[in-house]
């Protein structure tokens, strides 16, 4: 969970950012011609914007991952524990066909996550919770997992599905905001700018809803990924199966409940990138 996390907080920050920026510079006053707003010209600038956004999140997203958690990148294995770390995601890689990536540890619940803007230099990273609640068989499956999200282009994917979000959230928030602020000679008034950004994060907000329902398709795959790569499903199973009981007897400290392994329910589970466990384990048992 904690890439896409990850990925949406500082896509919606760099869009704020660089919505500032051309404002400061009066760049985003290409979008108006005598009679208003030029909507071909908005909606051109905001597919610029837009992906900018998501291309710089992407590149970013390893180093902001590293930061964010704390991770250890294993340079040299210390100890035997981190050689096998080292040695397990190397094994996958090549099954999977990409280059090595990263390994690192971090401090923190069960959990692990994949990310990096290019298949062949992602970052791999667990948890020290993770290691010391699962068996090897069970780290290596969600190793698996991670590493098919690299191999899957899973980073790649997403951002694109982030650039045409932002692209109709900022459309839409500037369309709106010129109609809310218009004076009286019928053009966008001084509350624009002010209503666009307010009206940008809230539908942002909103849009991610989209983005987190495909990051639940890709788990699924990413599941069978990890299956393929053991050559059964059942160490994934039972990886997913011990992370729920960890879920329910562990609490996270509330600076990083949104990055963690358990589901929401009720109307966040709209905004939740990961499917019910349970859903996971039902794929990945069906036809065997």
């Amino acid at each position: 969970m904690k890439r896409i996390v990850l990925f949406l907080a500082t896509n919606i920050a760099v869009l704020v950012v660089i919505s500032v920026v051309l404002r400061l510079f009066g760049l985003d006053r290409a979008v108006f011609d005598a009679t208003g707003l030029n909507y071909g010209a908005l909606l051109g600038f905001s597919f610029v914007v837009g992906f900018t956004g998501a291309i710089i999140s992407l590149l970013t997203s390893k180093m902001m991952a590293k930061r964010s958690t704390g991770a250890h990148v294993i340079e040299q294995p210390r100890d035997q524990a981190e050689a096998w770390l080292v040695d397990t995601v190397k094994r996958l890689a090549d099954r999977a066909g990409i280059g090595m990536p990263e390994v690192a540890i971090y401090e923190g619940a069960p959990n692990a996550f994949a990310t990096g803007a290019f298949k062949n230099s992602a970052l791999v990273a667990v948890s020290t919770g993770l290691l010391q609640s699962m068996n090897k068989e069970e780290v290596e499956a969600v190793l698996g997992h991670e590493v098919a999200h690299v191999a899957n282009g899973d980073m790649v994917t997403m951002t694109l599905i982030q650039g045409v979000v932002n692209t109709f959230v900022i459309f839409f928030a500037r369309a709106i905001a010129s109609i809310v602020s218009r004076g009286s000679d019928g053009r966008p008034g001084a509350a624009f700018f002010a209503v666009s950004m307010v009206l940008q994060i809230v539908f942002g907000l909103l849009a991610s809803i989209i983005v987190a329902w495909f990051s639940r398709q890709r788990e699924f795959r990413a599941d069978r990924g990890a299956a393929d790569y053991l050559g059964s499903p059942t160490p994934m199973v039972n990886a997913l199966r011990r992370l729920g009981g960890v879920a329910e007897e562990a609490s996270l400290p509330e600076g990083i409940k949104t990055l963690g392994i358990t589901d929401k329910s009720g109307l966040m589970a709209l905004f939740s990138t990961h499917p019910p466990l349970e859903a996971r384990i039902a794929a990945l048992t069906v036809g065997r």
